[in-house]
């Protein structure tokens, strides 16, 4: 049999298909069927057929003449990031974060309006708040929270900010949405987040984004701990290295 053959098993309109779907990826402002048909190398009637099959079962929306891919494939993905599959992997580099800082090593997803746990390795100090896999927090006043808010568009975050319930947890908790966004947006420029005892008093947290392949945020890490043991500025000069090697090596996994 030619090596270069396909197999018997290989079934080449599912390979298409995924192919589709990995061009409307690189589009998210949409795409015509004459666009994807070029872009594809398809026939204008067999790249119709893929769209309005990705259409009808959810993973794509039609606008006119404009398909794009529809939010259920990223919660196809956040199921595989939940999943274990990721988490697995970044398991022992966060323990050793948390080993090196003596503090509780955390990854988390977006969902909805919340941020969910999937990965934490705890820390050594005892801290009031009782957080485990499966725990959800609100995404407004959280450092993982603020991270995975940043990789929204503008008009998502301008409709979370409008959504979402926001109610202080803690004097220090900001909750006036033109802060709140800028907060937001300072976390996207710096590429990190602290959080400053908002989701609990003498509780600080920093977090990084952890990035695909296509640069877009899928999760971030943070590091919580007590504020009486690190001062912010002690923060971003002792832990946020640390954080960063760490979320080099995460990364990897998208290119392994």
């Amino acid at each position: 049999m030619d090596e270069g053959a396909p197999s018997r098993d290989h079934v080449g309109s599912l390979e298409r298909g995924l192919a589709v779907m990995e061009i409307l990826a690189r589009h998210p402002e949409g795409m015509t069927l004459t666009e994807m048909a070029e872009e594809a190398g398809l026939t204008r009637a067999g790249a119709r057929r893929f769209l309005l099959t990705l259409v009808a079962t959810g993973y794509a929306t039609q606008d006119a003449r404009v398909f794009s891919l529809s939010p259920r494939l990223l919660a196809v993905a956040r199921t595989w990031l939940g999943g274990g599959s990721l988490w697995s992997f970044a398991a022992p580099i966060m323990r050793a974060v948390a080993t090196q800082l003596n503090e509780a090593c955390s990854a988390a997803i977006l969902s909805g309006h919340d941020v969910v746990y999937v990965a934490r390795i705890p820390g050594r100090r005892i801290l009031s708040v009782s957080l485990d896999v499966g725990t959800r927090l609100p995404a407004y006043c959280t450092s993982m929270g603020r991270m995975l808010l940043a990789n929204l568009t503008p008009e998502e975050l301008d409709k979370f900010l409008h959504q979402a319930t926001i109610e202080k947890r803690t004097p220090k908790t900001i909750t006036d949405a033109r802060l709140l966004a800028g907060a937001i947006g300072k976390a996207k420029v710096d590429g990190f987040a602290i959080v400053d005892e908002e989701l609990e008093l003498g509780l600080r947290s920093i977090a990084v984004p952890i990035r695909d392949r296509s640069g877009s945020t899928v999760a971030a890490i943070n590091v919580s701990t007590q504020s009486a043991r690190f001062a912010v500025a002690e923060m971003e000069r002792e832990i946020l290295p640390a954080l960063l090697e760490a979320r080099q090596r995460i990364e990897d996994f998208f290119v392994v």
